[in-house]
């Protein structure tokens, strides 16, 4: 296998029954395998700055479409989003590779997918790594996050659910919400994905004034703002405009339409949902959501992770697309120490002759 081919990113699509799963593949086919998993509302190309990287160390790198996005199946029902049938996609997904187990990193509502993968299928887990989602919050419901805003910035008399009023927001009036971000996918991809702001530390964010507003644009015109081009290019911004111009709102928007069935599914997790796995956490500096740094969030991850690394990450919420370096660093320092076994070895097929299982020069 020739350099380029290893680091080349390529197209693929598997069948579990009737549902379709499309995923991009790069590095050696033996090479251990870690699955990335993306949020709402992604495509697999938000990893598009990992897949490369971590095929160039000798992994078997992919990046599934989740259910309702992309190219893999989508459906008609918010039922068909709960989180019990999402981790039956990743199983069968890795089921095709011939794979017992993978190192699995989630972002956004990727991270409850893997933090549930963690829970209940833990012999499916070398390894778990998670990206400003933490572990006991979201794929428990939303109630649980509630009880962990933080009040001083989200009085409850104004912000009944803090930041979270948006998701409230979905299940009050989810056919209005779908039909204005169908609207314009174009302006919504421009004004979505962008860097963090230093300067909203400590203050409401913008997620919390959703159902104040009416609708996320207070019921108006998505907005045309200018493309972040730090984090997004013109043919990223087409890529996600175009998949969800063509399946639509429905499917993404019903993962926030599924918290008691997910809090059903959450409380059937094996080992009294203690995870023993070497687990990462990377928190965003400045995602004022997934507001980890000055707020309870991440407390209960604390207690029921007994192998835990945790570092920031100075961004906003689209950390692997705005510092998708230092993410990479954060992983592979994590990897290499604390998840040995997963290393590359130099007999790895197509894997560089030069890198030992400890990932030093030779």
């Amino acid at each position: 296998m020739s350099a380029a081919s290893r680091f080349e990113v390529t197209e693929h699509t598997v069948k579990s029954g009737s549902h379709t799963t499309f995923y991009l593949a790069a590095g050696p086919a033996d090479g251990p395998l870690i699955v990335f998993v993306h949020g709402w509302p992604e495509l697999a190309i938000s990893w598009r700055h990992q897949l490369p990287a971590f095929a160039a160390l000798g992994f078997r790198a992919i990046a599934p479409d989740m259910r309702g996005y992309g190219r893999s199946s989508v459906y008609a029902t918010h039922a068909a989003y709960a989180l019990h049938h999402i981790v039956d996609d990743m199983r069968a997904l890795i089921d095709s590779l011939g794979r017992k187990q993978a190192v699995w990193v989630g972002h956004d509502w990727g991270s409850p997918v893997v933090w549930s993968i963690a829970s209940h299928h833990p012999d499916r887990c070398a390894a778990v790594a998670n990206l400003c989602v933490p572990y006991y919050t979201l794929e428990r419901g939303l109630e649980p996050c509630v009880e962990l805003v933080n009040r001083d910035i989200y009085p409850q008399d104004q912000y009944p659910a803090g930041q979270w009023e948006y998701q409230l927001h979905y299940q009050e009036d989810f056919a209005g919400s779908t039909k204005a971000m169908e609207s314009n996918p174009y302006n919504l991809a421009k004004l979505l994905f962008r860097k963090g702001d230093p300067g909203g530390f400590g203050q409401v964010a913008g997620t919390a004034m959703v159902r104040k507003q009416r609708g996320w644009f207070g019921g108006g015109a998505i907005p045309s703002a200018p493309r972040d081009d730090d984090v997004v290019t013109e043919a990223d911004v087409c890529a996600y405009a175009s998949a969800l111009a063509r399946n639509g709102f429905f499917g993404p928007n019903s993962y926030y339409m599924n918290h008691d069935a997910n809090a059903a599914y959450a409380a059937r997790a094996v080992n009294g949902g203690y995870l023993d796995m070497p687990v990462l956490f990377l928190a965003a500096q400045y995602d004022y959501t997934c507001e980890c740094i000055t707020s309870r969030l991440a407390d209960p991850m604390r207690k029921y992770c007994r192998n835990l690394t945790e570092s920031v990450v100075y961004s906003g919420h689209w950390m692997a697309q705005e510092k998708p370096l230092d993410v990479n660093a954060a992983l592979v320092r994590w990897l290499a120490t604390s998840v040995d076994a997963t290393w590359p070895t130099r007999d790895t097929e197509g894997s560089d002759p030069s890198v030992s299982r400890a990932g030093v020069s030779k």
